[in-house]
């Protein structure tokens, strides 16, 4: 049975991942900060784990207790939008706090998870067209922007480190998703968004690492 980790999993995205990968008959392994908010991901399908992301000791106590699992893909997905970003307003400790949720924890991640890698060998990291540096025309949201960037290049860094264990890395675009973090505007559902996604993984190819993927499946630029 191919297998999962999914980070960030009790709600919007990782949540809606949970439950297409268990329909599809994946074994689904999510984390989750807070145990209580795990009741959705269990009856999702997901087997729970409640891990801090961001916290070095509470991935090497994740990776102990599922330390008879080898994984096809690990999908980082948690990751916060963060406050007080904007031009004249920009507080450090809280970009601080976005950097190390959407940047560093998916870097740690991999390592932590790198050799427990088998069958498909895909790490994967949400990202957003945000982190695009071509595709900024609006300015703003400094923090966010700049945590999916770091991301994007981590992502790339990954590509050619772990290349030689046969292990594929792409960032992904999940678009404008109806999400608490995306909010009510949004044009997309997240049952489209990681639809779209999920195809995107599907047909990946070792050529295809250090990409960056728009969940329709287009390569977006950096």
């Amino acid at each position: 049975m191919p297998t999962i980790l999914i980070t960030g999993a009790n709600r919007g995205l990782g949540l809606e991942f949970v439950r297409q990968y268990a329909a599809a008959g994946w074994r689904v392994l999510a984390t989750v900060r807070d145990p209580l908010s795990g009741r959705a991901t269990s009856e999702a399908g997901g087997q729970v784990y409640v891990a801090d992301i961001a916290d070095e000791t509470s991935l090497r106590r994740l990776k102990t207790s599922v330390a008879a699992t080898m994984f096809d893909i690990v999908l980082n997905n948690a990751g916060v939008y963060g406050d007080r970003q904007d031009f004249g307003d920009v507080d450090v400790a809280e970009f601080l706090r976005v950097v190390r949720t959407n940047t560093i924890a998916p870097l740690k991640i991999a390592e932590t998870f790198a050799d427990r890698m088998d069958g498909r060998r895909i790490i994967a990291a949400v990202s957003s067209k945000m982190g695009s540096v071509a595709d900024n025309g609006s300015g703003g949201s400094y923090a966010y922007r700049a945590s999916k960037a770091a991301l994007n290049m981590v992502v790339k860094g990954l590509a050619a480190d772990l290349r030689p264990r046969g292990i594929t890395t792409v960032a992904l675009s999940p678009g404008w998703v109806r999400t608490d973090m995306g909010g009510a505007a949004a044009p997309l559902e997240a049952s489209e968004a990681v639809a779209g996604m999920r195809a995107v993984l599907d047909r990946l190819s070792p050529a295809d690492s250090g990409k960056f993927f728009h969940f329709d499946g287009t390569e977006l630029p950096w």
